[in-house]
């Protein structure tokens, strides 16, 4: 009864905080937090019985960690209800899985529903999706929902392995609601490069951040796309500049290339190997811009043209992406995020 009240008290204190933003700023929320419709088929359904261990590991995460002694225990529902009660802190979930056909061309999601509080989840060993902060720097993100993309060629014909790591600060914890489950999804864009995953991160602003022989190796690491504030930079306003470095087909090489930047909360200047192909919204300040979200920038597309003779299809390249976030959530928060040819573009688009 006591934890009930407690939880009442959360979701209306929660409510009362989105509706004070609400109403203190013209820039909705755009985390949604809930499934969004995108024509999604349910290819594998993960409900059920999941391996779990409480505590913490790197290496729980590899697709050949031996997790034959690990309690069992039905996801989704919280660790509370199935024998951990009072439990708060660390713990893992493991799922092998069994894919008998080439998935390679689908547009793949792993959904997970609803996390409390926090989580890092890898496929094969590989980090495809974060929601929140860890401790030192905490963050909850128990009300984010989790859909995390698939990286082309990730999920394998034959095992495959789903690891989770979770930390729950309070209350009930775990993989809580929702129906997890790997999903096709029509209708998106699906670029040819995936650029979505582990960027470089840091706050502040410094032009140089651009050039390809820039020493990033001090940065945070962010995931992409997600807000900063889900990632330990809870109600920074600003400047802040995100590198990748990639690689990318010499199949692609005599194609007219586009680069998709997903949403970008509030406006940003790209860069590929130290020039800006392309920038949304108004630049032209001397400090501080002050019409950032004059056109509701944070819920504009980014389509960036790639310049002929830009890209290095024998090594490595560098995207860097100046972002000024005015108020609210910031960063590269939506996407997909990538590189597409002229004409897969345009054939989606005409759909």
């Amino acid at each position: 009864m006591v934890k009930a009240i407690k939880i009442s008290v959360r979701i209306l204190f929660l409510l009362l905080v989105t509706i004070i933003l609400s109403a203190g700023c013209n820039e909705e929320n755009s985390d949604k937090s809930g499934p969004e419709q995108l024509n999604e088929s349910l290819i594998i359904n993960l409900k059920g019985q999941w391996k779990f261990s409480l505590g913490d590991s790197p290496e729980w995460n590899q697709i050949d960690y031996d997790d034959s002694r690990w309690e069992k225990i039905n996801v989704p529902s919280s660790w509370e209800n199935q024998g951990f009660h009072g439990y708060d802190g660390f713990a893992w979930y493991r799922k092998e899985f069994v894919v008998d056909k080439n998935l390679s061309n689908e547009n793949l999601y792993l959904i997970l529903g609803f996390i409390d509080d926090v989580d890092q989840t890898y496929l094969n060993g590989k980090l495809i999706g974060l929601s929140g902060g860890f401790p030192p720097d905490y963050n909850t993100a128990f009300n984010s929902y989790r859909k995390y993309k698939i990286p082309n060629d990730l999920l394998k014909k034959g095992k495959n392995v789903i690891a989770v790591r979770v930390f729950d600060n309070e209350l009930e914890g775990g993989i809580m609601s929702g129906e997890p489950g790997i999903y096709s999804v029509l209708n998106e864009l699906n670029p040819d490069l995936s650029l979505e995953g582990i960027w470089k991160f840091k706050i502040g602003d410094d032009k140089i951040r651009s050039e390809v022989d820039y020493d990033d190796n001090d940065w945070d690491s962010l995931f992409v796309p997600a807000h900063w504030e889900m990632q330990g930079y809870r109600d920074y306003n600003g400047f802040a500049w995100y590198r990748k470095k990639f690689f990318i087909s010499k199949d692609l090489s005599k194609e007219r290339l586009i680069l998709i930047l997903g949403k970008i909360d509030d406006i940003d200047q790209a860069f590929i190997n130290g020039i800006q192909i392309g920038s949304t919204g108004l630049w032209n300040f001397s400090k501080v811009p002050h019409d950032f979200n004059s056109r509701n920038e944070w819920d504009q597309k980014r389509i960036y043209s790639i310049p002929e003779k830009i890209l290095n299809f024998n090594g490595e390249n560098i995207i860097a992406v100046r972002v000024y976030d005015g108020f609210q959530d910031g960063g590269i928060y939506q996407g997909p995020v990538g590189i597409i040819t002229q004409k897969r573009f345009r054939e989606f688009s005409a759909r």
